[in-house]
């Protein structure tokens, strides 16, 4: 009796099962994420009750602080091809207060906002909660403060392209990983005093791109300095609508905002001061010349 049709398809299968495997032990995905909290950071006791913040009172201009979250969270789960996970941007100290100092730039286009302080990352400790904020209100004088947090994360998937690495020269000329990088910083802005945030202006990004395998590691760098300048600037884009819209919510609800106005006139009026002292002065000394004059 012949068997050997029977056999033909069993060999197939058996074939087609393992060019299956194969196929998806090369198909294998890479994951990334860097991250920082807000909620980690102010609200570290989960068990603690949190406090209710209270009706904030907005001292104008307003002093305003502006920082990075601190601590994070970074991880790599990397997929079942024996490659090397990714490795992304590292948010410099240095690029942290760039970005400070964009917010800042938008802030002071506010005419409520009056000085603004950038606080550097060493200041802030990670799970310090508000704690931590009341230690920077008594350093900084400021009242106000922007916590800008970021969360990024990126996926690498190794296409059909990638069946090429079995080759040296593969390995080098052939794109075969697809890097998709996400992105979201946020700005999320509170009164310290009462504990209440205020608004919040978040910023998000999507950057897709491609590599070989050797140059994975450099490619996802730049893939992510480039997520991050992109969602700082949706971020800084969502901030001046943000501001607009806080500024009519505090006089659309007089009853969640007290808005008092600080009496900067102080300097003014010593300027007023100084100015009539010497008018009188002035009066004083002619009178005096004029009546050694007459003697």
């Amino acid at each position: 009796m012949n068997h050997k049709p029977t056999n033909l398809r069993r060999g197939g299968t058996v074939c087609l099962l393992l060019g299956s495997l194969l196929l998806a032990g090369c198909l294998a995905t890479t994951s990334a994420r860097n991250s920082t909290s807000v909620v980690d950071y102010l609200y570290p006791n989960v068990r603690e009750p949190v406090v209710s913040p209270s009706i904030p009172v907005l001292k104008l201009p307003a002093r305003v602080g502006i920082a990075f979250v601190p601590g994070g969270d970074s991880r790599s789960v990397a997929g079942r091809a024996p490659f090397r996970p990714s490795q992304g941007f590292v948010l410099t100290e240095a690029k942290k207060i760039a970005v400070m100092q964009d917010v800042a730039n938008h802030f002071r286009k506010v005419s409520f906002v009056g000085n603004i302080e950038i606080i550097p990352s060493a200041y802030l400790s990670p799970r310090g909660s508000f704690a931590n904020l009341d230690q920077l209100r008594t350093m900084y004088g400021v009242d106000v403060i922007v916590l800008v947090s970021y969360d990024q994360t990126q996926f690498t998937d190794e296409g059909l392209l990638s069946l090429a690495y079995w080759t040296i020269v593969g390995a080098y000329i052939v794109k075969g990983q697809k890097n998709d990088t996400h992105t979201m910083l946020d700005a999320v802005v509170y009164d310290i005093p009462s504990r209440k945030m205020l608004f919040r202006a978040p910023g998000i990004s999507l950057v897709k791109g491609s590599a070989t395998l050797v140059n994975l590691s450099e490619q996802l760098r730049v893939d992510s300095e480039a997520g991050f300048n992109k969602a700082t600037a949706a971020m800084i884009a969502n901030l001046d609508g943000e501001l607009v819209t806080f500024q009519e919510k505090v006089k659309q609800r007089p009853e969640e905002y007290r808005v008092v106005r600080t009496s900067s006139g102080s300097g003014r009026g010593g300027g007023m001061l100084d100015l009539v002292t010497l008018a009188l002065l002035a009066v004083l000394g002619g009178g005096y010349l004029w009546l050694r004059r007459r003697g």
